[in-house]
């Protein structure tokens, strides 16, 4: 028996090629020439343990801590909070996996198995703090002087060296949390915290999260029906969201003051930033998400004063960064207007169409610091880049020079510039001052044993962003013709065509297999430009389905090893919808899918996201039927012909539950439609587990093959 690891397996053991690679980044010191850059980072590859490092030029890497040192050896337990937090933000590794720093640099806190423990990073020792455990989330306060964490539904406070330790908001009921983001905060809004503390350390905005009015599910285990369903208040389209309301808290013992806006017009918190140049900030949304207004707060009063308010006739997207105070006091914002997204300061706008900004990295006193990708109106829309760029009174300035994707850190002089490209595996890291590299952070990521070898090019007239993967070696001038497997995501913020190569190492994989891999990103997908993306409004259907249409024919026309009569297609999640979408209602062109996870019926899905694209469903019940995989009608234009289906689902997953792949089931049962299913028993929307993660690359394309002959 060969000891040589395939890639299916090494994919799983490496978690996709993520252990080992360094993240979080964050810049102490102010960032001047004695910064240090603290990050996460395993051991190895094939290490889930992550543990916390320093680095600084000249003297390079340390651990400050180790959780191999501090539990003794003992294994690691999750409380049901943390791992919902975990699976929120898709963390599959294990360790240390998030923390937080004082404005210094000098503490850093985080948890391990539910207890707190703080970093002297000057003296180099850990401690650990006697708390109530579990604890989640601890924030050192700018000042470094006091700790603030989350347990039990308690906001709590205490001084760095553990002592006074106390309960600033104790939640009035089992439905009550104080300092914890929501569902679909953490879920869809990219907000996983909720509390601030000031930049004095004197304060604390936090937010007291109700959840009684949200429905309720049960997540049942039914390979042990000896356990009793997990409870979850999950806020499905059309139904009420948790009641979030924000206090302000002295850390002093001086009371709590609510901080009040209008809630019934806005009811979703979306952000709040409080940095030292200015009041703090408060972002706040309508139900429908085409009204955000930007509130500046009174922490001593709890008033609020209307700064700016923005309107869009289809919907705002929330953008990292954004909105946020300059140094100087002025409102920096991401808006769309006239084509695109840019970037505003104080009514002033300072990029156009030419590019599609992303996210606001950092705001400085000469410059703000921005990633973006090249707007619809680009001469070069450069297929799949994402660059770092300086924008400031003399224009725009592209900061990562290399073709890639790529994304940035920056305090005071110093950056920390990730980038991935093509030509190699992984990202580089790279450590700049004042502009010049002054060093690298070293990845101990594992090397794929396959090398993606991708074409990016735009299909149609629309020039839809694509990657062509082929069988290694394939000779594109003999003759042969290749099944062709469509490997889309195809969903608004889930970008696959990207000019880096591990992300598509298991298109790769697939290909080599003996299949023409396309992936395509159409309408809805962050590329080009605001309208490119709210394409999809009310029509997920229709225009991402139709996109991978005209990709799949418009590249077809010029490369005749592509052999449409043997189409299959695959996805998870959004993906899955397009999986089974395309074999349901055009079985004329794809002839098998594999459907993973998929939202089959969008009344099951969540508020903020579903009522985002497809309105209401009280107000758009025909949107709703249309879309759905369920009930949307006739299953596809040519009544005769039923295309092989397998659909996959973790049982345990409490984002897209089971009952998506349930519902599609029964009906396609009905209507006397064959298909498989796979249920995965204990999984969630993740599949961390390397045997079930290997064996689901296995099981897929040993169904396509026999689905498409091949």
């Amino acid at each position: 028996m060969s000891s040589e690891i395939t890639f299916p397996r090494q994919y799983a053991r490496t978690q996709r090629f993520t252990l080992g690679v360094p993240r979080a980044f964050t810049i102490t010191g102010g960032g001047g020439t004695g910064a240090t850059v603290l990050f996460l980072r395993s051991r190895s590859g094939e290490d889930r343990t992550t543990c916390l490092w320093a680095y600084s030029p000249g003297s390079g890497e340390r651990i400050v801590a180790d959780p191999a040192v501090l539990l003794g050896g003992a294994e690691e337990h999750l409380s049901a909070e943390e791992r919902a937090r975990r699976e929120r933000s898709r963390e599959g590794s294990a360790g240390i996996v998030g923390y937080a720093v004082d404005s210094a640099g000098t503490v850093a806190a985080f948890t391990l198995s539910g207890r707190l423990f703080v970093a002297d990073l000057a003296a180099g020792t850990v401690v650990e703090l006697d708390a109530p455990a579990p604890v989640i989330d601890p924030r050192p306060s700018p000042t470094g002087r006091h700790i603030a964490y989350l347990a039990g539904g308690e906001l709590r406070v205490a001084a760095a060296d553990g002592s006074g330790d106390r309960a600033l908001a104790t939640p009035e009921n089992d439905e009550v949390t104080y300092g914890a983001a929501e569902f679909i905060a953490a879920e869809e809004m990219q907000r996983s915290r909720g509390y601030w503390w000031s930049p004095d350390g004197t304060t604390l905005l936090a937010a007291r999260v109700d959840n009684a009015p949200v429905g309720r599910w049960w997540i049942a285990d039914p390979a042990n029906p000896a356990s009793a369903p997990q409870e979850v208040a999950y806020p499905a389209a059309g139904t009420a969201n948790a009641d979030v309301t924000l206090f302000a808290f002295r850390t002093d013992g001086g009371g709590r003051t609510e901080v009040s806006w209008d809630r019934k017009e806005f009811p979703y918190l979306a952000n709040v930033v409080w940095n030292a140049a200015g009041p703090p900030l408060l972002v706040v949304q309508t139900r429908d998400q085409r009204t955000q207004r930007v509130l500046s707060a009174d922490p001593a009063t709890g008033a609020t004063t209307k700064l700016h308010t923005q309107t869009d006739p289809v919907w705002i997207d929330i953008v990292p960064g954004a909105p946020a105070w300059t140094p100087g006091g002025a409102l920096l914002r991401v808006e769309d207007a006239e084509g695109a997204r840019r970037l505003v300061t104080d009514g002033r706008v300072l990029t156009d169409a030419t590019l599609h900004i992303r996210s606001v990295v950092d705001s400085g006193t000469a410059d703000i610091l921005v990633t973006a990708s090249a707007g619809y109106e680009a001469a070069d829309p450069e297929t799949g880049q994402i660059h770092v760029y300086r924008v400031g009174a003399d224009g725009t300035e592209r900061v990562s020079t290399a073709p890639g994707v790529h994304g940035a850190v920056r305090s005071g002089d110093t950056t920390v510039l990730v980038s991935s490209s093509l030509d190699r595996s992984g990202p580089t890291v790279t450590v700049l001052q004042n502009g010049s590299p002054v060093g690298e952070i070293a990845s101990y990521a594992e090397t794929p044993v396959i090398t993606a070898e991708v074409e990016l090019t735009t299909a149609g007239p629309t020039r839809i962003p694509c990657a062509i993967l082929l069988p290694s070696g394939f000779d594109t001038t003999s003759g042969e013709k290749l099944p062709v497997l469509m490997d889309p995501y195809g969903g608004p913020h889930g970008q696959r065509v990207v000019a880096a190569r591990n992300p598509h190492l298991t298109s790769q994989w697939f290909a080599d297999q003996g299949f023409a891999v396309v992936v395509a990103d159409g309408r809805g997908t962050p590329h080009y430009s605001p309208e490119w993306e709210k394409a999809v409004s009310g029509d997920f259907a229709g225009a991402t389905l139709d996109d991978q249409v005209a990709a799949l024919q418009s590249l077809a026309v010029d490369r005749p090893y592509l052999d449409l009569d043997r189409v299959g297609i695959r996805g998870w999640s959004y993906g899955g919808y397009l999986a089974a979408l395309a074999v349901l209602r055009r079985p004329d062109v794809f002839h098998a899918g594999v459907s993973g996870a998929p939202v089959t019926d969008w009344r099951l899905y969540d508020t903020h996201y579903t009522e985002r694209y497809l309105g209401h469903p009280d107000d758009e019940q025909p949107v709703y039927e249309v879309n759905s995989l369920v009930t949307g009608g006739d299953l596809g234009p040519v009544a005769d012909l039923a295309r092989p289906l397998m659909l996959v689902h973790g049982l345990a997953d409490d984002n897209v539950v089971a009952a998506h792949t349930l519902r599609l089931s029964s009906a396609l049962l009905s209507a006397g439609r064959p298909h498989e299913v796979l249920p995965l028993s204990g999984v969630t929307h993740m599949t961390p587990q390397e045997q079930v993660a290997e064996n689901l690359l296995l099981l897929q394309v040993d169904f396509l093959r026999r689905a498409l002959g091949t």
